[in-house]
């Protein structure tokens, strides 16, 4: 018998099964991704934005809490004649231009602070021309059980965090993350914090800013991703020209990263618009989440006197809300049901992006 022309087995079918191999089943992160649907991942990726916000916000007033004209008047100007910029690039201009509106917002920031000496030099003159690191520079590791057990748990947040960049990333890329895709993201975090520290360096993470860099600039090639991260290790080597980029002063940096961070928070907002907001279960699963998330943007010592395993967990707007939304995700749409609520869990997901509950 022919097969249908949409059956999905078949070898000339327009309709792709998600991209998902048995083995990253078998994994946390691969079990984990059917308690992220739309609903959810909408909140997390809303979080990312708003909990990123002061950030910015801190940069136009000068980058530096503690100096004695943090706030002034030269650094909020600066920062609003950035973000014009911008603003302007994107209303009247097209195609390329219009892509890179960010660059020429800092370019044209950078050139506007020079003359009010808001665009420090010193840095450039300072820079060694090449510098390699050198492996252990501050000692051989040492092991002990107490800090262990506190990164142990610092990984676990991160690893939260970095898979709701992920997520995010696949949402604005119209390519929804699989097991598969946040197994290999987890697994390549994991080698960079390993190998970082070794050379001196910090462990890392996904970057959730760089999220806000995409769904602006609508740039999602992954070999421009890889020529970034070529010229990073080049910048790296020759710290001179690392010295350049530097240049470019706090309020400017602000001005920008309003506009980058704030896209993040439109991406999750996009995705709950379609995440089936009519269910009065679902706004509370949102508003309780969302309000989860932000108390420690608004109330930053709420959690003092928690135990600091929770302080570490819960400290982070990001982690916070997506581990409320998965557990409210949970009571609402799992827990109770004789069968697993196919509408209710995928909250309405969008025909063709490739969620499947099993």
């Amino acid at each position: 018998m022919a097969q249908h022309p949409h059956d999905p087995h078949h070898p000339a079918s327009p309709v792709h099964p998600v991209d998902e191999k048995p083995a990253a089943r078998r994994l946390v992160p691969g079990k984990l991704l059917r308690f992220f649907p739309p609903l959810v991942t909408g909140v997390v990726i809303t979080l990312i934005g708003v909990t990123l916000m002061p950030v910015p916000v801190g940069w136009a007033q000068g980058g530096d809490a503690q100096a004695a004209d943090f706030g002034a008047m030269k650094y909020l100007a600066l920062a609003a004649f950035t973000l014009m910029v911008i603003l302007l690039v994107q209303r009247f201009t097209r195609g390329f231009v219009k892509q890179i509106a960010l660059l020429i917002g800092l370019v044209a920031g950078t050139l506007a602070a020079v003359p009010f000496g808001m665009a420090s030099f010193d840095g450039l003159r300072s820079a060694p021309v090449v510098a390699l690191p050198t492996p252990f520079s501050f000692g051989a590791p040492e092991f002990q059980p107490a800090a262990i057990l506190s990164l142990c748990i610092v990984m676990l947040v991160l690893m939260t965090e970095s898979s709701a960049g992920m997520l995010a990333l696949g949402e604005i890329c119209d390519r929804p993350a699989t097991g598969t895709t946040l197994i290999r993201g987890l697994r390549t975090d994991g080698l960079a914090t390993l190998l970082g520290p070794v050379f001196g360096g910090f462990p890392t993470s996904a970057f959730a800013q760089n999220v806000g860099v995409v769904s602006l600039t609508r740039v999602r090639s992954r070999y421009v991703v890889a020529l970034a991260g070529a010229t990073l290790l080049v910048l790296g080597a020759f710290p001179v020209l690392g010295a350049v980029v530097s240049l470019v002063p706090m309020p400017v940096l602000g001005g920008a990263g309003i506009v980058l961070f704030g896209s993040i928070a439109v991406s999750g907002i996009r995705t709950l618009s379609a995440a089936g907001l009519d269910d009065s279960s679902n706004i509370i699963l949102v508003a309780v989440s969302l309000g989860a998330g932000i108390i420690p943007l608004a109330a930053p010592t709420f959690y003092a006197d928690f135990p600091a395993w929770a302080q570490t967990v819960l400290g982070s707007g990001i982690s916070a809300g997506a581990l409320t939304a998965v557990a409210l995700n949970l009571f609402f749409h799992h827990l109770g049901t004789r069968s697993t609520p196919r509408a209710a869990v995928l909250s309405a997901a969008s025909p063709g992006s490739g969620t499947q509950i099993p």
